[in-house]
């Protein structure tokens, strides 16, 4: 199965929204795009309990060295947290919206980059039943940045391991990413290109991209920011 395919076949259904304000909002995107800056800031603003992704997967470090066996080892881990992360946060009833810093898909979209066809079969076996449950979100705002600025980003700010990522393995992240959210259908989405600004460094970008955020999305909705001005 190609990381493009939607998994909403074996979701749960998605409900009938009306024009009250999203409950569930993900913020996703490629290593270094600002998902974790804006998860923070919107958890904030809009008084959020947030889901944070893995940060802390054992086998990330062998993963990176290119270790026999360790791409499934991660892949594994990372299925099992990020859908114990994702399940236990919305099984709380309480006031406020959720905002997750992760789409569950994320997980199939490396999974179908980092394993081989033998690993992969077993990988999915898994993901269908562990992710069928999940709803989907009501609103998911994908952030995407051309590949030499996420490679100019993560030698800025990466971890030591993250330094050792190549621009190729980038560049496939990337399209990935394009090519799975072109055809997302399972929830509003929000494309947002992130490219000419910096809203982690820059608060004017930070606050156009907030304005655009106080507008409702509905369907799919693309913003192309200004860059900052000469």
């Amino acid at each position: 199965m190609s990381p493009n395919e939607s998994s909403s076949a074996k979701r749960a259904p998605i409900p009938t929204r009306g024009p009250q304000a999203p409950r569930f909002i993900v913020i996703e995107g490629p290593l270094r795009v600002g998902k974790s800056t804006l998860a923070k800031i919107l958890a904030e603003r809009l008084h959020a309990r947030r889901v944070y992704d893995c940060e802390d997967n054992p086998f990330l470090a062998d993963f990176y060295k290119e270790k026999p066996g360790s791409a499934l080892r991660a892949q594994m881990y990372f299925l099992m947290d990020r859908q114990k992360r994702l399940r236990e946060a919305l099984a709380i009833e309480a006031p406020g919206p959720v905002i997750s810093d992760f789409l569950m898909e994320k997980d199939r979209i490396f999974a179908n980059l980092n394993l081989n066809d033998e690993e992969l079969k077993l990988y999915e076996r898994y993901y269908e039943a562990l992710a069928a449950e999940l709803p989907a979100p009501d609103l998911v705002i994908y952030l995407q940045a051309k590949p030499e600025v996420l490679r100019a980003r993560i030698a800025k700010k990466a971890s030591r391991e993250e330094t050792q990522i190549s621009l190729e393995y980038i560049e496939e992240v990337a399209r990935a990413y394009e090519h799975f959210f072109f055809r997302y259908a399972a929830s509003d989405l929000l494309v947002i290109n992130t490219s000419d600004i910096d809203f982690v460094e820059r608060s004017a970008d930070l606050q156009q991209l907030l304005r655009r955020l106080q507008d409702p999305v509905k369907g799919t909705q693309y913003f192309l920011p200004l860059g900052p001005s000469e």
